[in-house]
């Protein structure tokens, strides 16, 4: 089987954002000195939306995120043998968050969340990481900010 033949995994999950004293800020969670957005594997059966929402809701507490810009997502290249993050934009009216103790690892599965503005985001990420930022800022800053 060839590089290309092999199946690929898919992550799915969401670029938060929310207006913090008028700005616009990206909600990114640590896991040792990664930074990421929500997201998780698609399960079997489960639609990638599906599975993106569930991922914040377990990883974040946050329940009631609206996909404010539609449904559009973007794809990260293959990373991880072969594994494909897709990741959906939508906006939080709460900022508060919690990390939830993951019952399988008996600990959360990040070690903080912060909300960043768009030049930080940018630098806390990883460079696989930096054109989902880009994406996200760009379609809420080009197809209007959500309402307050």
């Amino acid at each position: 089987m060839s590089r290309h033949d092999a199946p690929t995994r898919l992550s799915a999950g969401v670029v938060v954002v929310s207006l913090i004293e008028r700005r616009l800020r990206f909600l990114l969670l640590r896991a040792y000195r990664n930074w990421d957005f929500p997201k998780g594997l698609v399960e079997p059966g489960e639609e990638p939306i599906d599975a993106a929402l569930r991922e914040v809701r377990e990883e974040t507490g946050l329940d009631d995120i609206s996909f404010d810009w539609g449904m559009g997502f973007i794809e990260t290249g293959p990373y991880a043998k072969g594994k494909i993050a897709r990741y959906y934009l939508a906006r939080s009216p709460r900022i508060h968050v919690t990390l939830p103790v993951n019952p399988a690892l008996g600990t959360p599965e990040h070690h903080e969340a912060r909300w960043a503005d768009y030049e930080r985001a940018l630098g806390m990420v990883s460079p696989r990481l930096e054109p989902v930022v880009r994406w996200a800022h760009d379609l809420a800053m080009h197809r209007g900010s959500p309402a307050a």
